[in-house]
This record gives C-alpha cells, structure tokens and sequence, in this order.
C-alpha cells in the first residue's frame, strides 16, 4: 500500500509536469460552459452575424434546463470520451516502449501497484475535470434558464461518472496490454463503439449493458425518476471495472517489457 501511495503521488506530478492538470480541466469547463451560453444566446448570434434580408424573424424554441444538460453530457460521450482515451493511451504502453517501465519495475515494485497507481491518477484528473465541467454547465443552466434540482443532477452526474471511469479502465488495460498507444486508443474506441451499437439494437438482452447508462442518465435528467435496470447496470459496470483491473497486473507481467 505504501509502495502504490508512492506511485502515486509521483503519477500525479507527472500529469502537473505534463500540464494535463490543467487542459484537461479547462477543456471540460469549456464544453460545460459552451452549451447553455450557446442556447442561450444562439437568436442573438444570428441575428448579429447572419445576412438576412430585412424583416426576417427568426424564432428558435427555447430549450428546457434538462435539455440543455442532456446536450452537454453529449459532448462528453464524443469530445470528452475522446480527450479521455488520447489522454492515457500512452500511460502505461508509452512507458513499455521508451523502456521506463522496466526502470520502475526493476525496483522492489510489484505490477499491482505499478498499474493501479497510474489508474488511480488518472481517475482522480478525469473525475476532477468531469465534475468541474457539469458544476459550470450546472451553474450557467441555473442562472440563464429556469434550473434543475440539485437530486437528479446528482443522480445523474454520478451514473454517467461510472460510464466515464468504465472507458478509462479500458484504455489503462489496453494500454497495458500493447507497446502502441494507438492501438491502445483503437480497441478501447472500438469496443465502446461496438457495446454502444449493439446496446442500440437489442436493448432488452443488453439492458445491462454498460452503454446504458446513458440512456438512463437521460431517464434520471428528464423525468426524475430511478430506471428500472439502472441498478443492476450500475454492480455489472462496477463489476467489470474491479475485474479488468484485477486481471492488467498478471497479464502485463507476461509481456515482454521491453
């Protein structure tokens, strides 16, 4: 335990060194912040920059609180899943292929700890940014439209958390796995696609698919209510979430590390 506090903190100056600690954030209170304003003030951006003959109206339907959130966490199921996979794809396969693993490795540190320290890491930068994306989206919905309650935007920013915390234990296992980041990158984009598409199709056989939850995050935001298969998602996800990091630390321990 001592040994995977140590490694971590040092992951967490690596990623203040290499500055994700702060474009990370800024790019997720950026698309926090783009969405209300952006609805908000969208009729005066048109009227102000569009070359319409004189007396055109233009009238564009105010979008609800719940919209405009829902329109937020969408921009990070695409951009915000994104920056998450190039972000770590190279945390660990990154290191294999420069030979710096070996150098930490060689030391009295075991695989477990090697790997849940960088997991961690990137868990506490990802929840962070995440958080402080929907706190100023939150912000800007409540004072430029009429608000959501404070319960099921909880609810909701802490499922769609998991589905979060689920794409980045894919890519720290797959990064894990292979000496090339991209690769890394592809399988993780790959499966979150192909669970995503799948999930689509045939809901009721995967209604506990991972993919889910955001399905259900738009169930919690615009009705207010607790799905009915919410539950069982969330153990499932967490449960492949403890198992693919159970089983990175001896399946990196049997490749070749350099």
């Amino acid at each position: 335990m001592k040994t995977c506090w140590i490694l971590f903190r040092k992951e967490i100056l690596e990623l203040t060194r290499n500055y994700k600690m702060i474009w990370m954030p800024f790019v997720f209170i950026l698309f926090g912040l783009t969405e209300p304003l952006t609805a908000f003030y969208l009729p005066d951006i048109l009227n102000s920059v569009g070359d319409l003959p004189e007396g055109t109206v233009i009238s564009i339907p105010t979008p609800s609180s719940e919209e405009v959130l829902l329109s937020t966490i969408s921009q990070f199921s695409t951009f915000g899943v994104l920056i998450i996979v190039l972000g770590f794809m190279g945390m660990i396969a990154g290191e294999r292929k420069s030979g710096n693993a070996v150098m930490v490795l060689v030391k009295p540190v075991s695989y477990a700890a090697y790997i849940y320290s960088k997991w961690m890491a990137a868990f506490v930068l990802v929840w962070v940014s995440y958080g402080l994306g929907m706190l100023s989206s939150w912000y800007y919905i409540n004072v430029l439209f009429n608000g959501i309650g404070f319960t099921p935007f909880v609810q909701g920013f802490l499922v769609y958390g998991l589905w979060l915390t689920f794409i980045l234990t894919m890519v720290v296992f797959f990064s894990s796995l292979v000496k090339t980041s991209g690769l890394a990158a592809f399988c993780t984009i790959g499966i979150a696609i192909l669970l995503t598409f799948v999930s689509g199709f045939m809901t009721r056989t995967f209604k506990w698919s991972p993919s889910q939850l955001t399905n259900y995050v738009n169930e919690i935001i615009l009705h207010s209510t607790w799905p009915d298969h919410l539950t069982g998602t969330i153990i499932l996800t967490t449960t492949l979430c403890l198992a693919i990091l159970l089983i990175a630390p001896p399946l990196y321990k049997k490749k070749d590390l350099i």
